[in-house]
């Protein structure tokens, strides 16, 4: 059954962003922002040592190097750079967890990366190798690159719903600069949906397959904890049931 995961560890020296406190009872795993569209070295830290206080599982949750965009512009960037600049990521956040006497689990791309590598090989390739490298799957879309790139590269895959974000009628992904507010019952219905009958309304109001393996939420939604809070609830049930 899905578990919840949740982007986060997004605030910026003096900058808060998020609420990763009131966040982290409610979710099974944290991708953690490693620097490049958030965070910094004092804030992966806090973020891990949260994590792992709350036995969430960690993520490196990395992106295009866009500190002023948050990483949600697109970039043109060749394999071998894109591959190195994941690597970077990576290797912070594993030294973090090092030293919190932890183990990353996983990793997921950000934003624009997301985006990319669902739709050009050669930036869902840099994503594969570098999870090759590091032993760790990745989540994604099912149904695109993400998969099909991921799994020809010899990477894990996870297939990864978000309850928080509208789809097109086409099935991608709407990636925004900024987060609205959303209603925590549609997002946990959403969620039970995606898991339960495999299937996600579009902002169009189309029906389409869709396969869930883990749920996201994002913290930098106004209302982002009545959002954990309900689709965690929601997930429980189903795996009650």
């Amino acid at each position: 059954m899905a578990d919840l995961n949740c982007d986060m560890g997004e605030s910026f020296s003096l900058y808060h962003m998020g609420n990763d406190a009131e966040l982290m009872p409610y979710i099974d795993q944290a991708n953690v922002a490693c620097g490049f569209h958030a965070s910094d070295p004092n804030h992966m830290r806090t973020t891990v040592e949260l994590a792992v206080k709350h036995d969430v599982r960690i993520g490196a949750h990395v992106s295009l190097p866009d500190l002023a965009g948050f990483g949600r512009r697109e970039m043109k960037i060749e394999e071998e750079e894109m591959l190195n600049i994941i690597l970077y990521q990576i290797g912070a956040l594993d030294a973090f967890c090092k030293q919190a006497g932890t183990t990353l689990a996983h990793i997921k791309p950000h934003g624009a990366l997301y985006g990319m590598a669902a739709r050009q090989e050669p930036i869902a390739r840099a994503v594969a190798r570098a999870s090759v490298i590091y032993g760790l799957p990745v989540m994604g879309i099912a149904g695109t690159l993400h998969e099909t790139v991921y799994e020809a590269e010899g990477a894990g895959f996870i297939a990864e719903f978000f309850a928080d974000l509208d789809y097109s009628d086409e099935g991608g992904l709407i990636i925004t600069r900024e987060h609205d507010a959303v209603d925590p019952a549609l997002a946990a219905e959403r969620a039970r949906r995606a898991v339960e009958d495999g299937s996600l309304e579009t902002v169009g109001g189309k029906s389409l397959p869709v396969r869930a393996e883990t749920v996201c939420i994002h913290s930098d939604t106004p209302n982002s904890r009545d959002i954990a809070q309900a689709v965690s609830a929601a997930l429980s049930q189903l795996k009650a049931a």
